[in-house]
C-alpha cells in the first residue's frame, strides 16, 4: 500500500489509490480505540507523534473525511495529554527555556487541531471567529448538531493555543469565543440529547461520552484559569467539573470513571481558592481508583494519575 499512497501523492489520486486510502482510512478508524486503551503512558508517547505523521501522510494522499477526523482529535488529544505535560515538568522544575519551547510546541500542536476542524465547518466560519464580535456571536450560534463535533474541536484547539500564549494580548482577546463556543456546544448537547445530570441517560459508547464531558473540562478550565479578581468562577468552574464526572458515571461507578475530570478539579480549584483539602483528596482518591475503571478510555486515565502523582508531590510548595 505505501507505494500506491507515493506513486499518487504527486498527481491526481487515480481509483486504485482512492480505494486504498479509503480502504486505511477505515481501518484506522477502527483501530483508533486501541490507542485509547493502552496502559504504557510511555509506549503511547512514543508512538502518537509518529502514528499522526503516517495518518497525515495518507491524508495527503486523499484527503479523507474520516482521516481528517482522526487527525483533528489526535493532535488536539496529544497536545493536551503528552506536550502539556512535557510543559509541566518544565514548570515544575523552573526551566524557563524548556517552557517556552513546550509553550510553542502545544501551540503548534493545538493549531493543527484547530485548522483540521475548521475544514469539516461551513466555510467562512474561521473568518467569522476571528473576526468582529457581532460575527462571531452569529457564526457561534448558527452551529448545529451537524457540525457540533469539529466545532468543539476547533474550540478546544483555540483555547489550547491561548492557554499557551497568554503575554499576547491578540490571543487573550479571543477568549469570549472559546467561552462561548463551548456554552454552544453544550447547548446543542442538551437540546438533542436531553439533559445530563447524572440521571437522565441517552444511547452513548464510550467515544460519544468522551465527547459529551470534553467540553464541561474545558469550561471547567476556563473558570479556573484566574482569581475572582480577575473573571474565575470557582463555583463555576467545580460545577462543570462535577458535570463531566455524572456523564461518565454508571451503576457500577457512580462517582464518574474519567479520572482527568476528578485531577482536573482538584488542581485547579484547589490552587484556585487555596483548598488544600479539596485538593488533597481528590487526588487521593484519583490514585486510589484503578485506572482500569474505564477500559475504552485506559490512556486518558493514565494521564490523570500521571499528573496527580506530580501534584501531590508539589502539594507543600503550593501550599505555603
Amino acid at each position: 500500500m505505501v507505494p500506491v499512497v507515493i506513486a499518487v501523492g504527486c498527481g491526481e489520486p487515480g481509483f486504485a489509490g482512492h480505494t486504498a486510502a479509503k480502504t486505511t482510512a477505515d481501518l484506522l478508524a477502527m483501530a483508533q480505540p486501541a490507542l485509547n486503551m493502552e496502559s504504557d503512558y510511555e509506549l503511547a508517547a512514543r508512538a502518537i507523534p509518529g502514528a499522526l505523521k503516517t495518518i497525515e501522510g495518507f491524508y495527503v494522499a486523499d484527503e479523507s473525511p474520516v482521516l481528517r477526523g482522526i487527525l483533528t482529535e489526535g493532535y488536539c488529544q496529544y497536545a493536551t495529554a503528552f506536550v502539556e505535560d512535557e510543559w509541566e515538568v518544565a514548570k515544575f522544575a523552573k526551566k524557563i527555556d524548556e517552557v517556552d519551547e513546550q509553550n510553542q510546541r502545544a501551540s503548534k500542536m493545538f493549531a493543527r487541531c484547530m485548522n483540521y476542524a475548521f475544514m469539516d465547518l461551513p466555510g467562512g466560519t474561521e473568518k467569522d471567529l476571528f473576526g468582529a464580535p457581532d460575527a462571531a456571536n452569529k457564526r457561534i450560534g448558527s452551529i448545529g448538531l451537524a457540525n457540533r463535533t469539529p466545532f468543539m474541536w476547533a474550540i478546544v484547539g483555540l483555547g489550547g493555543m491561548i492557554n499557551h500564549n497568554l503575554t499576547r494580548v491578540e490571543m487573550l482577546s479571543l477568549l469570549p469565543i472559546v467561552k462561548a463556543g463551548l456554552e454552544r456546544v453544550v447547548a446543542i448537547d442538551t437540546a438533542q440529547r436531553g439533559e445530563i445530570d447524572g440521571t437522565k441517560k441517552v444511547p452513548c459508547d464510550a467515544a460519544c461520552v468522551t465527547h459529551l464531558a470534553l467540553p464541561h473540562i474545558a469550561l471547567g478550565l476556563v473558570y479556573s484559569a484566574a482569581s475572582t479578581q480577575f473573571g474565575g468562577d470557582p463555583k463555576r468552574a467545580s460545577d462543570e467539573f462535577q458535570i463531566a464526572l455524572r456523564i461518565t458515571a454508571d451503576k457500577d461507578h457512580p462517582d464518574g470513571k474519567m479520572l482527568l475530570a476528578r485531577t482536573l478539579w482538584a488542581y485547579k480549584v484547589g490552587l484556585q481558592t487555596n483548598d488544600r483539602k479539596l485538593f488533597h483528596d481528590q487526588l487521593v482518591k484519583v490514585l486510589e481508583t484503578d485506572p482500569a475503571v474505564w477500559p475504552e478510555q485506559r490512556l486518558a486515565n493514565e494521564v490523570a494519575q500521571r499528573r496527580a502523582r506530580r501534584y501531590l508531590s508539589h502539594e507543600k510548595e503550593l501550599f505555603q
